[in-house]
């Protein structure tokens, strides 16, 4: 069996190349597959000073067998080629075709093809092009055996499944299999070599991923190389973080490329026996990602922590949005949300979104929390809804939304008997790495996420047609949203305290729900009046000192109108790591530490990301806080633009869409827009009338003026600041 799959599979990838068709095809699977396919493979090759890492949650696996069918009308006979990854068999109208065809004949009419794949090694997929018969995502896929299912999908044993549409993610080359997918690499040099006792020192500039060359490696021996985010990881031979041991006996000399890719700036090489090379390079590996999204102002500090930003989410954009390149390199779900709302307004790069949030959830049945974090479990079910105000893809929803339901199921199943949510055994409350952060008893951090992923299973069953869905979810969010407040809210502390322990109200307050509570818009406006005052500006309240949640508690503080201030703290601490040297941003910054503490973690000496994709989020909160774009409808069909200078002379940006960009220049005296999309409102604080040509000015509060703005038309606004 094995030997014939190869003799299929080679058959069908040396046949003649397809001609240019009318329409395009790409390869297809069961939704959801191969996305846990690849997502499995990335994240165990994780290794830690060459011992292999696996990841401590539940991986599921693809269906290892899989129907396809779609049907077509015809107006003439059509010649169809077949690429199959998999062992397969085909049949038209029912009727089985012989053997294992890379092409077939479709008369013309209406005519039913069917595909069934069976691949234990790799996803089952197809790739299907003829000229108008071509494998989308229209496809109609299922993993049992359902041929007693009529034309329309509808199942007539009662047994209440259906067919459901084929995944896919435009790799559109039918002869390089899905399961041979690699991100590009580019040769890249090191900039300066430094000798040392035992070896040298290679450093490649900056903060970079990819596999290390070997030019001309010969002789018997020991290659060793350490690698390092910084010099001292990298001459630290003993507790660096990764490292490669390569034995040689070569009489000839010979180029040697390592396994795998690693993240680094520094390597230190040290061989032992004869071993000697001629040079040593690196393959850099990367997401090819479009660059979209811009930002540049008056401030040049700002728009160096701009692009070091933007550099940082590049490198931690990879197959799926992941936490950071040196250490982990897994999918967790906390990290990845920030990851998309960072990509919305950079790359705008919707197909890893979706790739990464079916990683996520997996497969039926929910046995725990993703990546076993209860709050992990919360952002996945944001990330969804997001995902669909940003790109208006309904379709997404739809498809997810099963796997959403039995999340929630799991989840509402935990609560205790108050309605709450508390630890369990096997759940790890996180919230943000902090000293002394308490997570015992009723967390309000965790009601308040719980409450707003209610909120957003009720939108996605009405995205998906479940009006009983609807009215139980939107139910339930709206007791607890009132539970919280009957709980959690103390007058005298004018803030949601931390938690509850035996039905009673701790005395500690801390800034995380009561920084989500001001972007959930939960509070009232004296509410959040009190919260900016005894929480957020409050240095009595324990500071935050990592990028993750440094990323909400500023968007709390813009979308409260206090610009000026993120901008000072945006370039305070942002801005220290980079008088630190920082070439990307890192898991964690206390700017009182000093030296080398910098680089610990974990009670590891270079245990620290210093390439976090958290550490990005200046990306995030200068595109929707300081150009000030944001959907108010999915897919930008109405979006607001908000600009706010934040105490800048100037400043101009792009912010991405599905259908195009969205212009903006600000000074303190006019504003430029222009837009690809939509119907857009253009909101300004002026102390007299905006003038604009073409467009009407409507005054909407005192001091407060709207525009209307038209997709295809150019804007100059002057105000009075």
């Amino acid at each position: 069996m094995k030997n014939l799959k190869k003799i299929l599979l080679l058959s069908i990838l040396t046949s003649l190349v397809a001609p240019v068709f009318a329409q395009k095809a790409s390869w297809i699977w069961y939704p959801g597959d191969f996305d846990i396919y690849m997502s499995n493979a990335m994240q165990n090759r994780r290794t830690e000073r060459g011992s292999f890492f696996p990841v401590f949650w539940k991986m599921d696996s693809h269906y290892v067998l899989v129907d396809f069918h779609k049907e077509f009308t015809l107006t003439e006979a059509e010649d169809v080629k077949l690429f199959v990854e998999g062992t397969y068999n085909v049949k038209i109208d029912g009727q089985a075709i012989s053997g294992f065809p890379k092409t077939i004949k479709i008369p013309a009419g209406k005519h039913k093809l069917s595909l069934k794949v069976y691949s234990q090694a790799a996803v089952p997929a197809i790739f299907v092009q003829g000229k108008t018969v071509v494998s989308d995502e229209t496809w109609l896929a299922t993993f049992e055996d359902k041929e007693w299912i009529d034309q329309s999908g509808k199942v007539s044993d009662k047994s209440g499944t259906t067919f459901v549409s084929a995944g896919s993610w435009n790799l559109n080359n039918p002869t390089q299999l899905p399961s041979q997918f690699k991100l590009p690499t580019k040769p890249m040099a090191a900039v300066s070599r430094k000798k040392h006792d035992g070896g040298e020192l290679l450093d490649f500039g900056k903060e970079t991923f990819g596999f290390i060359k070997l030019h001309g490696l010969k002789g018997k021996g020991r290659v060793s190389l350490y690698y390092g985010e910084s010099p001292e990881e990298a001459l630290s031979t003993d507790k660096c973080e990764t490292l490669d041991y390569v034995d040689i006996d070569l009489s000839q000399r010979k180029d040697s490329i390592m396994p795998l890719s690693k993240a680094f700036r520094y390597v230190n090489r040290e061989f032992s026996g004869n071993v000697t090379v001629d040079s040593i390079s690196m393959l850099y590996e990367y997401a090819p990602v479009t660059e979209r999204g811009s930002f540049k102002s008056s401030d040049a500090e700002l728009n160096k922590i701009y692009d070091v930003a933007k550099y940082t989410f590049h490198l931690n954009t990879r197959e799926f949005f992941i936490d950071g390149i040196k250490r982990d390199r897994w999918v967790w779900s906390g990290d990845a949300y920030q990851s998309y709302l960072m990509n919305y307004y950079s790359f705008f790069d919707a197909p890893t979104v979706k790739k990464t949030l079916w990683a996520q959830r997996g497969k039926d049945p929910v046995t725990a929390h993703i990546n076993t974090i209860m709050d992990y479990s919360f952002y996945w079910f944001l990330g969804i809804y997001d995902y669909y105000k940003f790109t208006g893809d309904q379709k997404f929803v739809q498809d997810i939304y099963p796997r959403m339901q039995s999340l929630m199921t799991y989840i509402d199943g935990r609560k205790n008997k108050n309605g709450l949510l508390e630890w369990m055994p096997g759940d790890w409350i996180f919230i943000d790495w902090a000293d002394k952060l308490s997570k015992d008893g009723e967390v309000s951090f965790e009601q308040l996420l719980y409450a707003r992923s209610l909120e957003t299973m009720a939108l996605c069953a009405k995205l998906a047609n479940d009006e009983e869905g609807f009215a139980k979810y939107d139910k339930q969010a709206k007791e607890l949203k009132s539970k919280i407040f009957e709980l959690y809210w103390n007058p005298n502390k004018n803030a949601l305290v931390h938690s509850r322990i035996d039905n009673k109200q701790t005395d500690n307050v801390t800034r995380y729900a009561n920084m989500f509570g001001i972007f959930f818009d939960y509070f009232t406006p004296e509410q959040k009046l009190g919260v900016k005052k005894n929480v957020l500006l409050n240095d009595k309240v324990a500071k935050i000192t990592t990028p993750y949640m440094r990323f909400y508690e500023l968007e709390a503080l813009c979308a409260m109108g206090e610009q000026s201030y993120v901008l000072k703290e945006m370039k305070s601490y942002w801005g220290g790591m980079l008088k630190l040297g920082a070439t990307s941003f890192w898991e964690e910054y206390n700017p009182d530490k000093k030296g080398i503490e910098h680089l610990e973690m974990y009670g590891r000496p270079y245990g620290k990301s210093l390439c976090h994709a958290w550490g990005a989020s200046p990306i995030y909160l200068l595109g929707k806080y300081y150009l000030g774009v944001r959907p108010v409808s999915a897919g930008y069909e109405t979006y607001i633009i908000e600009p706010s200078l934040g105490g800048l002379e100037w400043m101009e940006g792009k912010v991405p869409t599905v259908n195009g960009d969205i212009s903006v220049y600000m000074n303190k005296k006019e504003i430029k827009i222009n837009s690809a999309v939509g119907l857009g409102t253009l909101k300004l604080k002026s102390n007299s009338k905006p003038v604009v040509k073409g467009a009407t000015v409507k005054e909407v509060a005192k001091g407060v003026f709207e525009i209307a703005i038209e997709k295809g038309k150019d804007y100059l606004v002057k105000y009075s600041g």
